[in-house]
């Protein structure tokens, strides 16, 4: 059986860092589910014939939910369309590609998973920040910061977390305060270097540097939003010796 469903990951948002099996995929498909932080750049590279799916998560303003989009991705391969099912950054990085698969899995349906560059390394590289340094971090871990206690959704090892050279937190601006106190909680140092890359690998992209003590007033003051990466450990120092991206002008706090 030939491959129907391509699960493809787009990249950090610089179209021009898709793999180059990615544009194969995207020049192939006749149905494509694409999500909100995928470049719309990408798309021009589909056939005119292409049907185009939006499936965007958002806070208050939600595509396609994913048991919706389960059930597209199989009814279009089942009709025998080439379907891509394509997500920003990588697929199996916070971006449920996984779940995905196993659906497909489970109606017999063939697909190839096509990894892509994930922001937690590209965002910090385009700002000038290596994500491990022999002289700096040896250790390096991405992680989701939803989850709050009062909630009952923290699920972090925040101990662990703490001992680790560099942690990149995924769409965590809004939980920043919480993130800052559980990993001075547990030790690590109030002076730690930290950096929010809003938007990177873009245009638009923009960097703040604090700390974990002052970060999250620079957050507010600046008006960070929404896609950023939020890199905390002394590896953001580096940024002075090797910044090279032309980023969006920005307030110094």
């Amino acid at each position: 059986m030939s491959v129907k469903v391509y699960i493809v990951g787009a990249g950090p948002g610089d179209p021009k860092l898709l793999t180059l099996r990615g544009l194969e995929c995207i020049q192939q498909a006749d149905v494509i589910l694409f999500d909100r932080l995928v470049n719309p750049v990408l798309l021009e590279h589909a056939k005119d014939t292409a049907e185009l799916i939006y499936c965007g998560k958002e806070p208050g303003k939600h595509g396609l939910i994913q048991e919706e989009i389960h059930r597209v991705l199989v009814e279009k391969a089942q009709a025998g369309h080439i379907v891509l099912r394509l997500k920003g950054g990588d697929p199996f990085v916070f971006g449920r590609g996984a779940e995905e698969a196993a659906v497909l899995r489970r109606a017999n349906i063939d697909y190839e998973i096509v990894p892509g560059i994930t922001a937690g390394i590209a965002a910090p590289a385009y700002a000038g920040i290596p994500v491990t340094h022999r002289d700096y971090a040896t250790s390096f871990a991405i992680v989701t910061g939803h989850g709050r206690a009062e909630k009952g959704q923290d699920f972090l090892n925040w101990e662990a977390l703490s001992h680790i050279d560099t942690v990149a937190f995924y769409m965590s601006v809004g939980n920043i305060e919480h993130i800052t106190a559980r990993l001075m909680d547990c030790g690590k140092r109030s002076e730690t270097p930290v950096a929010v890359i809003e938007w990177g690998t873009t245009e638009k992209q923009r960097t703040i540097i604090g700390t974990l003590h002052t970060i999250t007033k620079q957050i507010e003051q600046e008006a960070i939003l929404n896609p950023s990466m939020i890199l905390v450990g002394d590896v953001v120092n580096v940024r002075d010796e090797i910044a090279w991206f032309a980023e969006k002008e920005h307030k110094t706090c």
